[in-house]
């Protein structure tokens, strides 16, 4: 981007280089154009017409790139073709000399004669105007009239090198006077970004750590720089649209450039200006309607929050079911205001802004499928209950303590010190095994299994695995552990130890788990028998347990008390 004057008048050399040889153009068809002085009265020609910038296209006839008239119907014999060329060479004809220029309107009864130094150059009839009235007829002539004044002295113009040298002038100036506003707007905006950097810094530094709006100071910082380089390329094209017409003005032969360039920025802006005119009734109501929709998602959100702080009660809602219907809620609310105000925004009319909603619902149709499919699923586990935050639960081979349900995913926190987030469709898909749901308190199920031989009295095996639940801490007595025979398998008994954990037991149940499964090793290794499911031919020589005199073998260390509460010793 330009940052100094020599990098301003780079952005003005090539339309500064264009103007050049647009005035070195105008001084070479000036010279041309001028006759050599006594030269004989010519026959009207197309050449004549021609080099005195005069030509006929079509039915029109033009002076100087302007339009002056077009014949629509035929005169006598001539065609409305044939009155344009015969025009366009009565014109050339005259303006091929030195006169004063001026042009007069001879009014008969039914046509008008436009005359330029007293010489009849055309006929206007009334054909030419749509019009059979005589008044008509006259304002038509005097409008056609203005408008070769205008150029018929343009062309003399051409050929003035004192006009031509004011022009340049002019034009200079006006190079100068844009390369110094040029040179200041990016001043200026070198200024802004700067205090605008320097506002952000202190603005960042004044936020605590962690604040969430912190992290969108880039973000900010991004748009405002992409916002003030859209504002100075913008001031940019604008000046250089003003000097370039200003500079085109300056010349008869470019003027009727400048004068398209102007209508058109004017017939630009009227329509910029018309547009937010016309769009400021609808963007009030559309303000008016979100202004409603959020007033009435605020007072939704409060009543509900108190419902999530167990504050008020509803009947057919409570702390759990609080949460989702609150979004539920605002996003209906805010879907409604949209569709309210959508007839109201600007542009909503437009084929162009038709076209981009219809595109947006195809590709939401398209590509949002899945992710309205998960949040079904996630309302659906809400208002189901299946399952809520702080219980345990087993969902496939997930295992842990449900810390949130969410629109689109469940997060579990597993005894092995890892967050699983799991779809809301999945989880929907699948059973889900919930170890709170059937204790109170506060509590949750622990399970574990053994598959112990025949040859071990089950009684025993019952008592082991209760003395196993007896000793690992935070085993709730009441209610009491109890061991079941799930199986009677081919080799071996199944035996599955329930028992529930209170308050005092570990946060995670893997935890829990470690230690009774620990525990049940000890008591079976006291007593002598082996955990294993005896898939043999003969028992071994020797029983595989370990002697209580190896428990704490290297590298284990053990504890001070090792005191085991031994059955036997009972």
């Amino acid at each position: 981007m330009p940052r100094s004057v020599g990098d301003c008048r780079a952005v003005l050399s090539p339309a500064a280089f264009v103007l050049a040889l647009i005035c070195l153009f105008c001084a070479t068809r000036s010279n041309a154009q001028t006759p050599p002085a006594g030269a004989p009265s010519a026959t009207p020609s197309f050449v004549a017409a021609d080099v005195a910038g005069v030509e006929a296209r079509g039915r029109s006839v033009i002076v100087n790139r302007r339009e002056v008239v077009t014949f629509a119907v035929p005169l006598l014999d001539a065609s409305p073709e044939d009155r344009a060329r015969r025009a366009a060479a009565a014109l050339g004809q005259v303006l091929a000399y030195e006169g004063p220029g001026t042009v007069t309107v001879w009014n008969g009864s039914e046509t008008a004669g436009l005359k330029v130094d007293d010489e009849l150059v055309f006929y206007l009839v009334a054909g030419d105007v749509e019009s059979t009235r005589q008044r008509e007829l006259e304002v038509a002539a005097d409008m056609v009239r203005m408008r070769l004044q205008q150029a018929v002295l343009e062309v003399r113009e051409r050929s003035d090198a004192r006009r031509i040298g004011i022009g340049l002038a002019w034009s200079a100036a006006a190079s100068a006077i844009a390369l110094l506003l040029l040179n200041r707007l990016f001043w200026l905006r070198r200024k802004l970004m700067s205090k605008m950097e320097s506002h952000f810094g202190r603005w960042q530094q004044a936020r605590p750590a962690g604040d969430l709006l912190a992290g969108y100071a880039e973000h900010a910082r991004t748009a405002a720089n992409l916002a003030m380089r859209v504002l100075t390329w913008g001031g940019v094209a604008l000046l250089i649209d003003g000097w370039l017409t200003f500079a085109l003005h300056q010349f008869a032969y470019t003027r009727p450039w400048g004068e398209r360039s102007t209508a058109w920025l004017l017939g630009v802006l009227e329509q910029f200006v018309l547009a937010i005119a016309a769009a400021i009734p609808g963007l009030i109501i559309a303000m008016l309607i979100f202004a409603l929709a959020r007033l009435s998602t605020r007072s939704l959100g409060a009543l509900l929050e108190r419902v999530e702080r167990g504050e008020a009660k509803i009947g057919w809602l409570d702390l759990d079911t609080a949460g989702p219907t609150r979004r539920l809620g605002n996003l209906a609310i805010w879907l409604f205001a949209f569709a309210m105000a959508y007839p109201y925004l600007p542009g909503s009319h437009s084929e162009a802004f038709k076209g981009v909603s219809v595109l947006a619902g195809l590709m939401l149709s398209l590509g949002a499928s899945s992710i309205v499919g998960q949040a079904l699923s996630g309302f659906s586990l809400m208002y189901a209950r299946a399952l809520r935050p702080g219980e345990y639960v087993k969902v496939g081979d997930t295992e842990g303590t449900v810390m949130a349900v969410g629109l689109f995913s469940t997060r579990i926190h597993t005894g092995m010190g890892e967050e699983v987030s799991i779809p809301n469709a999945v989880m929907f898909s699948q059973p889900v095994r919930n170890f709170s749901r059937l204790v109170t308190d506060g509590q949750f199920v622990v399970q574990t299994g053994v598959t112990i031989g025949y040859s071990t009295p089950w009684r025993q095996v019952h008592a082991m695995l209760l003395e196993a639940a007896r000793r690992t801490p935070g085993v709730a007595q009441s209610p009491a552990p109890y061991v079941l025979q799930t199986a009677l398998s081919d080799f071996y008994v199944e035996y599955l130890l329930c028992a529930q954990i209170d308050k005092s037991a570990p946060a995670r149940r893997a935890e829990a788990l470690n230690q009774l499964h620990g525990n049940i090793q000890d008591v079976f290794n006291e007593y002598g028998v082996q955990i294993m499911s005896p898939h043999y031919r003969a028992d071994t020589e020797q029983l595989q347990i370990v002697p209580r005199s190896q428990w704490w073998a290297a590298p284990a260390a053990a504890p001070a008390d090792t005191s085991s509460g031994d059955l036997r010793e009972r």
